[in-house]
């Protein structure tokens, strides 16, 4: 079987990108990150669905992006709630140079276990405007890692995996459903209570109610107050 590093964030998108790495055949390697973010459910929820997908190995690599700050994500700064999501609109949740790095750090362990497949859970569709999520910048940073590598000097080519990158929300979810993940398992709130319930009003929130009710899935997240 081949070897795929898969960036996994414990949030729907990364999870059902996990499940279909898997379901393609590949040997998934989850790659996660503690990289000084408001909290840590997310991780723990990333834990449990590379235990439910009996994935090959799980690392959690930690960085330090709260060094540098510039997001709300990173930083003392509040989270915008009920926010009315324009693509156009980068808002402050958006982590600078997160999934650059996150990629690189991926490249770098797929390289290292004779890996030329990443997957990454970026979607274009149902998000909140990052400027990373586009397939433009995968395509960008595919060609760069072609020729920063070893790997990629020789021959050896590294395809950067987007399955998630054209479709809604609600599309995912399906997806994942039909792969048989558990969604009660992950975590997508930006701000989420002391006990780990989720806000119910920021972007990721209000991505995820939508997304649950437009697939005619029930929604398995606990809010913090009625939804």
């Amino acid at each position: 079987m081949k070897k795929a590093v898969v960036l996994l964030s414990g949030g729907i998108d990364s999870a059902t990108c996990c499940a279909i790495a898997k379901n393609e055949g590949f040997s998934v390697y989850a790659l996660s990150f503690r990289y000084g973010q408001r909290h840590s459910y997310e991780i723990t929820a990333a834990e449990k669905i590379a235990h439910h997908l009996s994935v090959i190995e799980h690392r959690v690599v930690g960085i330090d992006l709260r060094a540098f700050g510039g997001s709300s994500l990173t930083s003392d700064v509040a989270v915008p709630k009920n926010r009315k999501i324009n693509k156009t609109e980068i808002p402050n949740t958006y982590v600078p140079a997160r999934n650059t790095i996150f990629l690189s750090y991926a490249l770098a362990w797929a390289e290292v276990i004779e890996s030329r497949d990443v997957f990454i859970g970026v979607n274009a569709v149902d998000y909140s405007g990052y400027p990373d999520c586009r397939s433009d910048f995968i395509r960008a940073f595919e060609k760069m890692a072609n020729l920063a590598t070893k790997a990629g000097v020789e021959g050896e080519k590294t395809t950067i995996h987007t399955p998630l990158i054209n479709l809604s929300k609600s599309e995912i979810i399906q997806k994942g459903i039909s792969l048989g993940i558990d969604y009660s398992l992950t975590h997508s709130c930006y701000d989420p209570s002391p006990e780990g319930l989720a806000c119910g009003f920021c972007d990721s929130c209000l991505i995820r109610k939508k997304g649950f009710e437009e697939a005619g899935i029930p929604d398995p997240t606990k809010y913090k107050i009625n939804k």
